[in-house]
């Protein structure tokens, strides 16, 4: 299954969200969370306005396939004392007939040798079927995955 390549970007001039609908397993995590912010009803889904920052930035990290991102600033504040502390608190846990979830600080290196940092959950395929590899695309559910 190939990818469309839409990238969706929602900004507030604090904060851009960013949406990838290919990467996306329908989870229900942002708008069972934040529903006044993402709405799969309304178009455009998301209204970025409908929160306070803080708030959209704790649901977008409780994403566990990664589709809702933070745009990060070119530069990162690597080697922060607290950034070591966080990344020591991950646990992994198994979701029936579906993802691993890592919870936690997480650096994922992709088939072409970028490194994509994530802090929150993470949904790894544990099915083998999964057209975005490492990650859950939600295929396990049409191939009858039992994990």
């Amino acid at each position: 299954m190939a990818g469309t390549g839409i990238v969706k970007r929602y900004t507030n001039g604090e904060v851009t969200v960013v949406w990838q609908p290919d990467v996306c397993i329908h989870s229900t995590t942002c708008f069972r969370g934040l529903p006044a912010v993402f709405d799969p009803r309304r178009r455009p889904w998301v209204d970025i306005k409908a929160a306070p920052t803080a708030e959209i930035l704790a649901q977008v990290k409780r994403c566990p396939s990664g589709a809702l991102s933070v745009e990060e600033p070119a530069v990162r504040d690597a080697g922060r004392p607290e950034a070591a502390a966080t990344a020591a608190a991950v646990s992994v846990e198994p979701s029936p007939r579906g993802p691993l979830l890592v919870k936690g600080a997480v650096e994922v290196r992709d088939a072409a040798g970028a490194v994509v940092r994530r802090d929150g959950v993470t949904a790894f395929c544990r099915c083998g079927a999964s057209a975005n590899k490492p990650y859950c695309d939600g295929t396990h559910g049409r191939v009858g995955f039992e994990g």
